[in-house]
């Protein structure tokens, strides 16, 4: 159940970037975080490219892309393996679809308590105590 944020900017317009990069983050939570596709919430926004700042600068200025993925998942339910995955295969996935982009783009994936972090009005660990009851 990860709430999934990208942000990302590019030189020229690629068109409608935003299915693509909504379905790539599904598909890598599920393939490398084992995360359902049917609870899996991803919100994508393209930046503006001149407020995007790397080291004092615009990444579109060198004709380069950027992006920053947010994942929050519950705590406990990945191994540090199935994350470092996730972030080698997120940075190509984005390559893929940006294209060139800078060195600096960042994934971040949060593990947050089940007592912290639900939907639908229940938390994970609420839910986790309802299917395994004493």
């Amino acid at each position: 159940m990860p709430m999934i944020t990208v942000r990302y900017v590019t030189p020229a317009d690629r068109g409608n970037l935003k299915p693509r990069v909504a379905a790539l983050a599904t598909q890598l939570a599920a393939e490398y975080l084992n995360k359902d596709p049917k609870v899996t919430a991803v919100l994508v926004e393209g930046a503006d490219p001149r407020a995007w700042f790397v080291a004092g600068s615009n990444p579109t200025d060198e004709n380069l892309s950027a992006y920053w993925i947010d994942v929050k998942i519950t705590a406990g339910t990945n191994s540090k393996a199935e994350t470092t995955a996730f972030v080698k295969a997120a940075h190509a996935g984005m390559r893929d679809i940006l294209g060139t982009v800078h060195e600096e783009c960042y994934v971040l994936v949060h593990a947050v308590d089940g007592h912290a972090y639900g939907f639908g009005g229940r938390t994970q660990e609420g839910r986790w105590a309802s299917a395994n009851p004493g």
